[in-house]
């Protein structure tokens, strides 16, 4: 078993936490304290960009469902005549930022998650450590809403509005702190996020519900036809996922009837043509987030499953409602 999945274990299925997780603990809530202390304290202040910020993040280490969401709400806000644009860290990328991502951005330098948001939004994507400069960079192009891509734990930017997604199978796990546990930040925090979306699963009391739903494979060179998902069921296929949770994608490859070869790999992994050669001509199932990394060396057995969010009509006005109230004297 390999560290990841004794992770799993360990945060979501109940084995028993080691004692040096546990003793790691408290280091961790400390060096989270001495982050947050200067802003607490005054000595510093969140800085402001001239236009909305709605974060939109998770309280879990991982992924819960958050760039799909990026995705939904950028294409709501420009159909109320808005123009939103995403900042993002970059995560998995070499460059440090900011800068504005063009419209073929590379993933080795920008980060997979930026590259898909570009590409389905076609919305302005900037990235940066400095996510204030990058959001600055967003302005200068027009954008009069911006939307974080994950950063509710990034208070260097000041923000009108937090969405925070809820994993809703596996929720927060044992409720622990990092390293012990997934949590970045104690459930406590969840009262204060006006916005709190539940992927999937059984939504709680105060909770949107979100579904993933992606009926489609898309071939990765864009070259041929896209076949319905269902088209694949009782074939078998290998497939791949670097996500945060990636038997999420797995059980929902499986739910249209198809035989599923997994091929887990670590979050935001550098994919090489050497990672997806399984020895036989078998299709190749990967998630849009994968795919981007891919397009340089795949064939016609490799295809991408691209999934859209979808989420009450109420949610979208809410988040209106209160840009909407931002500007009212």
């Amino acid at each position: 078993m390999d560290a990841a999945s004794r992770i799993a274990r360990i945060w979501y299925e109940g084995a028993p936490v080691p004692l040096a997780l546990r003793a790691l603990v408290p280091v961790y809530r400390g060096l989270r304290a001495l982050h947050l202390a200067p802003y607490r304290l005054g000595l510093r202040r969140a800085a402001r960009v001239a236009a909305p910020v709605i974060v939109v993040g998770n309280l879990t280490a991982g992924g819960s469902g958050k760039t799909p969401l990026v995705i939904a709400l950028a294409e709501n806000l420009r159909l109320h005549g808005l123009r939103p644009g995403v900042v993002s860290r970059g995560y998995g990328g070499t460059e440090r930022g900011p800068m504005l991502l063009d419209d073929l951005p590379d993933p080795r330098r920008v980060g997979d998650e930026p590259c898909v948001i570009r590409r389905r939004t076609g919305a302005e994507v900037a990235i940066g450590r400095d996510r204030a400069r990058a959001a600055a960079l967003l302005i200068e192009r027009g954008v009069n809403v911006v939307i974080a891509d994950d950063g509710l734990q990034h208070v260097a930017l000041a923000r009108d509005l937090e969405i925070c997604v809820v994993d809703g199978q596996r929720r927060f796990g044992n409720g622990l702190l990092l390293p012990a546990g997934p949590l970045r930040e104690p459930l406590a925090r969840l009262d204060t996020i006006p916005l709190r979306v539940c992927n999937g699963g059984a939504a709680q009391a105060g909770e949107i519900p979100m579904r993933l739903a992606g009926d489609v494979a898309v071939p990765v060179q864009r070259a041929a036809l896209t076949r319905p998902l269902d088209a694949f069921a009782g074939q078998r296929v290998h497939a791949v996922a670097a996500i945060g949770n990636p038997e999420r994608f797995f059980l929902a490859l499986r739910a249209h009837g198809i035989d599923v070869v997994a091929h887990p790999f670590p979050d935001h992994h550098a994919f090489a043509a050497a990672d997806l050669a399984f020895g036989d001509d078998a299709p190749v199932l990967m998630t849009e987030k994968d795919a981007v990394k891919c397009v340089a060396f795949a064939d016609a057995r490799h295809w991408c499953v691209p999934v859209r969010a979808e989420l009450p009509a109420s949610f979208f006005e809410a988040v209106i409602e209160r840009l909407h109230a931002l500007k009212a004297p």
